[in-house]
């Protein structure tokens, strides 16, 4: 589902990247692991068309997205990728239910049936009761739901995650663990995920460590 040929990132003289090759199926969940500054985030951030190799070739669904355009890119990373990261970024002025929506609106959903899924994904992802509060007024882990239900509102065929536990207390953390195992069996969702939790990578159906821009082991 996912493919990345030869990937190349650098910064200068600095290196980033040293050409990295992937391939991810669907359904799978994927967990990318190595020391800081190793280039997993770098890597995250090309797979979700939010940065642009230097060199290289990405296909999400046979689509080449290292091909399109600013304008393409944009509407391609709103209908085909989720986002997760570690901290959750929702919008501070709005509800729950509001940040769930705003993907959905923004595609061009109507309004009813975006609402419908919505309330239907805070149901399911267990903070349907907190649907008309706003951010300040939940818990971390609360707004790390609201956030992954934000992630899945436009069902798409991956969703990037970058340490999405790594601000959560242990037990919250475990939590967002068993979510993502749930939501994969039950939507045979694709998950990409940038972590440092031993934990998190254990449930996963492959490790992926990259060290120096390199890809150097797979478990």
């Amino acid at each position: 589902m996912i493919k990345a040929v030869n990937i190349k990132k650098s910064f200068g003289e600095n290196h980033i990247l040293n050409g990295v090759n992937l391939e991810i199926k669907k359904g799978e969940l994927v967990a990318i692991i190595g020391a800081s500054g190793a280039g997993k985030t770098s890597l995250l951030q090309i797979l979700g068309t939010l940065d642009k190799p230097n060199g290289g070739e990405i296909y999400i669904n046979n689509v080449p997205i290292h091909s399109m355009s600013d304008k393409e890119l944009s509407k391609f990373r709103n209908s085909d990728i989720g986002f997760v990261f570690q901290f959750h970024h929702l919008l501070p002025e709005f509800t729950a239910l509001e940040n769930v929506l705003m993907p959905g609106l923004i595609m061009g959903g109507k309004s009813n049936e975006v609402k419908a899924k919505a309330v239907d994904l805070l149901k399911k992802l267990k903070v349907n009761h907190r649907s008309e509060h706003k951010p300040s007024e939940m818990s971390g882990g609360e707004q790390q739901r609201v956030a992954v239900a934000r992630a899945l509102i436009n069902s798409p065929s991956v969703i990037l995650a970058d340490e999405p536990s790594g601000n959560l207390d242990s037990s919250n953390a475990s939590d967002l663990h068993a979510l993502f195992v749930e939501l994969k069996k039950e939507f045979n969702q694709t998950f990409v995920i940038v972590t440092h939790n031993r934990e998190l990578a254990n449930l996963a159906d492959r490790v992926i460590e990259i060290a120096d821009g390199n890809i150097v082991g797979h478990e």
